[in-house]
């Protein structure tokens, strides 16, 4: 069996764990787990070196709130099988942060490396006509984001060739998220899914869970491993630098990186980007082997790469008090069924990396009201900040400090609104589960997110009559 048709052979496994525990009613439950439609387009592009045919995907998983939201991924194995279990994943995750949305996802069977920027951008706006005149892409019906393969450039294109297309649509840019800030994008939507891991983290470490797991201590003297630097393991990594961490370990495709006083994530991160080149690294002694540092003693790991890194046969290397998913799907349920078994805590994908659409959600709010987040109000608590320091500086007679007045009076940017309500939404997230997890003493935090979120689906399909 592929990975793809496994991935979402893990999904359902691990809806129907949920289900069985819920005991709602077996059609209810069908039409929850169903994929209501999976649209494949084909379509050809006139490039440079001729005409060429291309195969893209996008499944609607279920629309009970529209639009529905997911990310569109450029891979090369892209397949239908693949695109309905993440579009399933979307779903429970929209419910999991409380994003009043549907679950969708999108992919283009291509390799983006083998293409140069032109014709990349003929390919994305060819794949964009072919979305919209299927009503799969629109501010109120389907709204895509990044995936892997994909960034704000590519929604960039696709957002020009939706207005293109829909001239008189005052919401255009709304069609999807992740846009560049000059496009409606909002400040923080890049780094949100890895932000949001240590969100989810910090909610976890703030919780009396913690004593459900083998850890000990805080969240800042945890050592960690990540898979993958990606967009969200770079992110996510660098937050838990910040908060005290240390990352002691790496691993990307071809080569890992490991060293118990702590890496630097920065250096790793350009030199991926740059070099690949074992001779042009300065550590040279922290190049190790994928598999050396997969097996690694770690308190926290965190698979950020890809579905399907932890299987069945490798899950007994692991050396983590922790597992953190930060990639969809990453553990198989076969994996994931043997790591519980071990006592191993897993925070399940569906909450660890909801924070990409979390903060999705906001870009598209933001695009609809035409206004950025704290344009009304950034002056009005600026005055009052400022008039509340001089009250406390006349009536206690001590002077505050240049450096605390200009922190206390700056009022609040963008990305300190968008942090500000993800962080929100992640905690309240976790509270709410962890209620439901102590309550009923569910076997995993898994399956309680999935339970959570399903009882909201069963909630939503009964108050429309179904």
């Amino acid at each position: 069996m592929g990975s793809n048709n496994l991935f979402l052979k893990s999904i359902t496994k691990m809806f129907d764990n949920a289900v069985e525990i819920l005991d709602i009613d077996k059609g209810l439950a069908k039409q929850i787990r169903s994929c209501n439609n999976t649209y494949t387009v084909r379509f050809g592009v006139k490039l440079k070196k001729g005409v060429e045919v291309f195969t893209g995907f996008r499944a609607v998983h279920s629309e009970h709130l529209e639009p529905v939201k997911g990310g569109i991924r450029y891979a090369p194995n892209v397949n239908a099988s693949e695109i309905e279990a993440m579009a399933a994943l979307m779903t429970y995750k929209n419910a999991v942060v409380d994003v009043p949305f549907g679950g969708s996802k999108g992919g283009l069977k291509i390799n983006p490396k083998n293409y140069d920027e032109e014709d990349l951008e003929k390919i994305t706006r060819r794949f964009t006509e072919e979305l919209s005149k299927r009503g799969l892409i629109s501010p109120s019906l389907n709204v895509p984001a990044p995936d892997m393969g994909t960034s704000e450039r590519e929604m960039a294109w696709i957002a020009d060739e939706y207005r293109r297309l829909n001239p008189h649509e005052i919401n255009a840019f709304a069609c999807v998220t992740g846009k560049p800030i000059g496009m409606g994008g909002v400040n923080g939507r890049t780094e949100a899914t890895g932000r949001g891991i240590f969100y989810a983290l910090s909610a976890f470490f703030n919780s009396k869970d913690v004593k459900k797991s083998s850890i000990k201590g805080k969240l800042s003297s945890q050592k960690i491993i990540v898979e993958g630097l990606g967009k969200v393991g770079y992110h996510a990594a660098s937050c838990l630098q910040e908060h005290g961490c240390k990352i002691i370990g790496i691993i990307e495709k071809d080569i890992a990186f490991h060293d118990v006083k702590g890496l630097d994530i920065n250096l790793i991160s350009s030199w991926i980007k740059e070099s690949r080149k074992p001779e042009d690294f300065p550590h040279p002694n922290q190049l190790k082997s994928k598999e050396e540092v997969f097996a690694s003693e770690c308190d926290i790991f965190i698979p950020a790469a890809q579905e399907g890194t932890v299987t069945e046969e490798n899950h007994g290397k692991l050396n983590a008090k922790i597992i953190c998913e930060g990639a969809n799907g990453p553990l198989t349920s076969r994996a994931d069924y043997y790591l519980n078994k071990k006592g191993i805590l897993i925070i399940p994908d569906l909450y660890a990396n909801a924070g990409g659409v979390a903060v999705s959600y906001f870009e598209w709010v933001r695009n609809l009201s035409h206004m950025r987040f704290g344009r009304m109000e950034k002056r009005r608590k600026q005055y009052e900040n400022a008039s509340l320091i001089n009250i406390i500086e006349n009536t206690t007679g001590s002077r505050v400090s240049q450096k605390e007045k200009s922190l206390f009076s700056a009022g609040s940017s963008e990305i300190d609104l968008v942090r500000s309500g993800l962080e929100d939404m992640m905690t309240e997230a976790y509270e709410n589960m962890s209620e439901i997890w102590n309550a009923n003493d569910y076997p995993s935090l898994r399956t309680t997110a999935y339970i959570y979120s399903i009882q909201k689906l069963v909630n939503s399909y009964k108050s429309i009559g179904i």
